[in-house]
């Protein structure tokens, strides 16, 4: 998992859009201990407060995040929750005019795993503020 996150990562190419999808995904599956490393990630990054802050109601605020991120955040949604069991066509669609067939498997694999390492991490009960790079 830590090879395939470095990976889509990489490929992805956007540490910032990186960061905003793991902590959307985290936020949704309620991991406290990956929302504190990615917050924690996205700030030394140089993400802003306010992006921060807001980011569980990106939809409401049009003017912070790009059409590229809220495709993103879009498709990070659609692929965590799957509760029709599957991503709707218009969302994949969406994500796929600002990213192109490589960055959506990136994207999509970034996506994948911190639902993963969520899942782990919540099952284990591991609490926030324990991660050391």
């Amino acid at each position: 998992m830590s090879a395939l996150s470095a990976a889509a990562k990489r490929g992805l190419g956007d540490p910032l859009l990186a960061e905003l999808v793991m902590i959307r995904a985290s936020q949704i599956n309620h991991c406290a201990f990956c929302l504190d490393m990615h917050l924690r990630a996205a700030r030394e990054n140089g993400e802003s407060e306010d992006r921060l802050r807001l980011l569980s109601a990106w939809e409401e605020t049009e003017d912070l995040y790009s059409e590229r991120e809220r495709a993103a955040l879009a498709l990070t949604e659609a692929v965590t929750v799957l509760t029709d069991g599957f991503v709707p066509d218009e969302v994949y669609e969406g994500a796929a005019k600002y990213f192109d067939e490589a960055g959506l498997a990136h994207l999509i694999g970034l996506i994948t795993v911190i639902n993963g390492w969520n899942r782990i991490m919540v099952s284990r009960r591991i609490p926030p503020g324990g991660y050391q790079p």
